[in-house]
């Protein structure tokens, strides 16, 4: 998948209302409410971008479940957080109950979501599970815009877990062979606490990502037959970059490479042997040249 993208200037229109603008199976949205209160569920072969300069966002949950041949690209999209009308803290709820700002389940596959902003997710920002595979995250930020709660579970940590890539440790029939995603130019940032990303039984390939997700408990978080090739990112001012011994079993593999660390502490450690050479041409670009890359392009442009 490509790098810095740029998003199509959308025609405007004589109506200062939201407008979106269809493409045979794709949408190029300018705002939200074009969208109304209903987010969707995403079926194959769309694409849904966001035109550049129109600060186009989803709120609430997006869900694409056994769909192929998906492109999200230049959308903030911002979950429930937590609140109501997805979790009722008043009454007992429990964050990890609620929905993830982005699911993706039941053997979904080929997604591409590049240059996004995925936030405030009750449960996860963008949850990878079920057999799903092939999927490419590229220059998106992840984050909390609040230091929530979850006073019925978690308590002051919030249950602020970006990003897990593989549901339960039980699953290993279903999910073995598959979950293999790529993450690069990623950041994760403002009160994430863990999950960025955790991952069971997938190959993933996390490279040239930004981490400054300061009070947090870990970053990469290394699962259950998990195998993970992690090099050239930076992470800066957060505790166990590498955690692989909290999640992990005898099959996990985890193996770290030119990375930076800055004023970090804890874990960092690889682990297992035979970690995994990714099937595709890339070009990583130096440690040294990422945090500045990141901040530059991360995110909606």
């Amino acid at each position: 998948m490509g790098r810095r993208t740029v998003p199509p200037a959308c025609p405007r229109s004589s109506s200062r209302s939201p407008q979106a603008y269809r493409h045979g199976s794709g949408l190029a949205a300018s705002s939200e409410s074009e969208f109304g209160d209903d987010p969707p569920i995403v079926g194959s072969n769309k694409t849904i971008v966001g035109c550049s300069g129109t600060n186009a966002s989803l709120n609430g949950h997006v869900g694409m479940s056994g769909s192929a041949n998906v492109i999200i690209r230049n959308l903030a999209i911002v979950g429930y957080n937590c609140a109501l009308p997805d979790v009722d803290v008043a009454n007992g709820g429990q964050c990890q109950n609620g929905s993830d700002a982005v699911t993706v389940e039941k053997a979904a596959h080929n997604l591409w979501f590049d240059h996004d902003a995925i936030s405030d997710g009750s449960d996860g920002n963008l949850d990878i599970t079920h057999a799903s595979d092939f999927i490419t995250v590229s220059y998106t930020t992840f984050s909390y815009s609040t230091k929530r709660a979850d006073p019925n579970d978690t308590a002051a940590m919030g249950h602020r877990v970006s990003n897990l890539v593989g549901h339960s440790d039980s699953n290993a029939a279903e999910d073995t062979g598959h979950l293999n995603v790529t993450w690069h130019h990623d950041w994760w940032g403002q009160n994430v606490m863990e999950r960025q990303p955790r991952v069971r039984f997938g190959k993933n390939h996390i490279f040239n990502s930004l981490y400054t997700a300061s009070g947090n408990n870990y970053c990469i978080g290394v699962g259950a037959s998990a195998n993970i090739l992690d090099h050239d990112n930076v992470f800066v001012g957060v505790q166990n970059p590498i955690q692989s011994a909290r999640h992990s079993n005898s099959a996990s593999i985890v193996s770290s490479r030119n990375n930076v660390y800055s004023g970090t502490s804890g874990l960092v450690a690889d682990k297992g042997s035979g970690v995994f050479s990714p099937p595709y041409a890339y070009s990583a670009e130096a440690a040294s040249l990422v945090e500045s890359d990141v901040r530059a392009n991360a995110g909606p442009k």
